[in-house]
């Protein structure tokens, strides 16, 4: 089975997870699914030659996946190759690069992938600059950090931003603001919205002034 040239176009074909190779020893399966993710590469499908590699651990090919991927522009799937490469220092300088390039969310898996939380509070601190509060919300939810989320929060509520203000409270457990922020929504007549929050926030009292009063 050393050529495979008659059998890997039908696996292609017939996609590698419709494909029973159980009748091969392991060293042939895998001999054979990299010659598969050699033909994905060839035919630039790269998403394919990924998945195909990653089944076999071969994590040479995974970063020269991922290397395309750069020079497609295509940051984010560039990270994911690294990651399943496991290739600290090319996730460390892409995580990097793309801090410096403003492309935050790629930063954040990186150094998400890398457990680097200095990084990632960098990470968190720019997005607050650059007003993308999903990304802050998810940064220092990953950092564990509730005093941020809470603050984020009151910007949030501030700014009329509620759906991100209940989110940056919920997650930093903040009870008191999020009854503030019911008492919100309920002066600005979004019943619901209230309801969500007092409810969050444990504050039956009020959970109960809407039930019995606003809804039927």
């Amino acid at each position: 089975m050393a050529d495979f040239s008659r059998i890997v176009p039908s696996i292609i074909e017939k996609g590698i997870d419709k494909v029973d190779l159980s009748m091969f020893d392991t060293q042939t399966r895998s001999d054979l699914l990299n010659a598969v993710g050699d033909e994905y590469l060839k035919k630039g499908r790269l998403i394919e030659a990924i998945r195909t590699f990653t089944l076999t651990g071969n994590k040479g090919k995974l970063v020269n996946i991922g290397e395309e991927f750069i020079t497609l522009s295509n940051f984010s799937s560039a990270a994911d190759a690294y990651i399943l490469s496991d290739n600290v220092e090319k996730i460390r300088n892409l995580g990097d690069r793309m801090l410096r390039e403003g492309n935050l969310s790629v930063a954040v898996k990186c150094f998400k992938a890398l457990g680097d939380f200095q990084r990632l509070m960098l990470v968190g601190e720019e997005c607050l600059k650059k007003d993308k509060l999903d990304t802050s919300i998810e940064v220092f939810s990953i950092l564990g950090n509730k005093q941020k989320l809470a603050e984020i929060g009151v910007i949030c509520l501030k700014d009329n931003k509620l759906a991100y203000a209940a989110e940056a409270f919920k997650l930093a457990d903040d009870k008191d603001n999020l009854s503030k922020l019911g008492d919100y929504c309920l002066k600005e007549n979004l019943i619901s919205s209230a309801l969500s929050a007092y409810q969050l926030a444990g504050n039956m009292i009020m959970v109960d002034f809407i039930k019995q009063n606003f809804q039927r």
